[in-house]
């Protein structure tokens, strides 16, 4: 199978099955720079991106799809409407539904949401979710709860979920949901494994998870690809993304 940077490229497998590049990415509400923020999507060549701290403000649309043109995707769904989680996607994902999901809020906090779709790549029919958990840990742990809830609501067959947990793998939210999912990092580390910040990295809170029978061909922060500069990643955002290769059964 062909790779680039020993991640394997986007394929269609003779069985109907797909090999899909996910990208998880924390773009702090596009206050950094845009034009790097965009080589480095491009550079990793995703087909689904799964987003956080989205525009969310005045004219939020526009530039998130903006953002989708500069990378040479399309807006699926999030944004505003899920207080930043948000899902792009190239062309060869054919929507089948999108739901904006907006969690309990607590008072005195930021209110958090879930930007969901299914998706159909090839053979295979997918629940796609990004995240953004509470920095306040016992209301971070309840959202991973409800957060593995409507994964299992989705009625695809598979699931890929994707986000920043503000939480370390020790901790007890990432804990849950690693407990009921499979963590990539954890299953086939490939490329970084901090994402947080980019001029020092020192701990995980950004990760990609995906329901049994999806497996995992590399994941982890992307470095060395063709056209992707280490410059670009310290512009374009105060995350590292991460960026996973799954090889998705057909079927569903």
């Amino acid at each position: 199978m062909p790779a680039a940077g020993g991640l394997p490229l986007s394929a269609t497998e003779p069985d109907g099955s797909a090999v899909v590049r996910v990208l998880s990415y924390n773009i702090r509400s596009l206050r950094d720079d845009r034009a790097a923020l965009a080589r480095v999507i491009r550079a990793c060549a995703p087909d689904l991106v799964l987003v956080q701290e989205a525009p969310r403000f005045v004219r939020w649309r526009k530039a998130a799809e903006r953002l989708a043109r500069a990378a040479g995707l399309v807006h699926v769904t999030g944004g505003a409407t899920t207080t930043g989680p948000m899902i792009l996607a190239t062309l060869r994902a054919h929507v089948e539904r999108t739901e904006d999901v907006l969690l309990p809020r607590t008072p005195g906090l930021h209110r958090r949401g879930l930007a969901t779709a299914v998706v159909r790549i090839a053979g295979a029919r997918l629940g796609v979710v990004s995240c953004h958990l509470s920095l306040a840990e016992r209301e971070r742990y309840g959202q991973a709860g409800l957060l593995l809830e409507r994964v299992a609501g989705l009625d695809a067959p598979h699931a890929v979920v994707a986000g920043d947990l503000n939480d370390r793998p020790d901790g007890r939210s990432f804990r849950r949901i690693a407990a009921a999912l499979t963590d990539g990092w954890a299953a086939a580390p490939w490329g970084g494994e901090f994402t947080s910040t980019p001029h020092a990295p020192h701990q995980r809170i950004d990760a990609v998870f995906a329901t049994s029978g999806v497996e995992f061909l590399g994941c982890g922060v992307p470095r060395g690809l063709p056209g992707l500069r280490d410059a670009d990643l310290l512009a374009a955002s105060d995350h590292l993304p991460v960026l996973a290769a799954l090889r998705v059964p057909a079927g569903g």
